[in-house]
């Protein structure tokens, strides 16, 4: 008896020891990779000017006097998410609240197993998608010269932000205890005023967890939006063709040297910075709710 006991401590104690040294990767890995971009883009905007950089309106990095300022860039950047956000997040709670609390379970396995196969498609697809069926379309639609502009990929941007808020809504919506809703109903609530007044509520936590996965989804996607937003440095418009800050690292990184390159890095710089941003913000949020 007692040389199990001393077994099944000696296991504990290796698996916490385990447990430990990932945690340590993970932080170590997160270290690594910002000293790594502000190494590498921190001169780049010492030498352009922080100002400049971050407020200069005109990107021309191949031209004979070159700029580089990246707040078209960021400004479609944000754009483009907060537009996906405000139209993805309601129909992916929505969703979220049908699958769990109002669909009959053969018809929320079926919606369930289309959710996890949208999330398992990779992002040339949607690209590509966009690029046959959104781009046209936005261009009949509206009668423009060309469709692939901020709107095109805020739609695609929308549609790639659904399967996290659903899946992580849905999964805090079932962790919902049944009594609160049994007593709810008991009180003389209506089904719906039960769902929309105690589930959701008691969910918030989740469901804001599931706006932050939607959130890094949509800021950090590079290949889709190339494919649908026409990849060109202009102020973003709802209807011009844009840049976003993935994009631009992407499309100019295989052929940069110089203070090109290192500028490039910076632009990787400032989406991590932005991104740690939001997410700590975010974070604070959920944590906020909790309590």
């Amino acid at each position: 008896m007692k040389n199990t006991l001393t077994r099944k401590k000696t296991l504990e104690n290796m698996m916490n020891l385990i447990f430990t040294i990932c945690g340590f990767i993970s932080v170590a890995f997160v270290i690594v990779i910002t000293v790594f971009l502000i190494i590498s883009g921190a001169p780049a905007i010492g030498e352009i000017g922080i100002f400049k950089f971050l407020f200069g309106k005109v990107w021309s990095s191949t031209s004979a006097n070159p700029s580089y300022g990246i707040l078209p860039f960021i400004l479609t950047s944000v754009y483009g998410t907060l537009g996906a956000v405000v139209i993805g997040v309601p129909i992916g709670i929505l969703c979220a609240v049908y699958i769990s609390k109002i669909a009959r379970k053969k018809e929320s396995a079926i919606i369930r197993s289309a959710v996890e196969l949208l999330s398992g498609i990779p992002s040339v697809i949607y690209g590509l998608v966009g690029m046959i069926i959104i781009v046209p379309f936005v261009r009949e639609a509206f009668d423009l010269p060309d469709g692939a502009n901020l709107f095109s990929a805020i739609i695609v941007l929308t549609i790639m932000i659904l399967p996290s808020v659903i899946s992580v809504s849905e999964t805090a919506l079932n962790a919902v205890p049944k009594e609160y809703e049994e007593a709810s109903l008991a009180l003389g609530a209506t089904k719906t005023e039960t769902v929309f007044k105690v589930s959701v509520p008691a969910a918030k936590s989740g469901i804001l967890a599931s706006v932050v996965l939607g959130i890094g989804r949509a800021i950090g996607e590079a290949m889709a939006v190339m494919m649908v937003s026409g990849n060109v440095p202009n102020m973003p418009s709802l209807f011009s063709s844009v840049r976003f800050l993935t994009t631009a690292v992407a499309s100019e990184m295989s052929y940069a040297s110089g203070l090109q390159r290192e500028a490039l890095f910076s632009i990787a710089l400032v989406l991590f910075v932005f991104i740690l941003i939001i997410n700590l913000f975010l974070n604070l949020v959920v944590k906020r709710k909790e309590h």
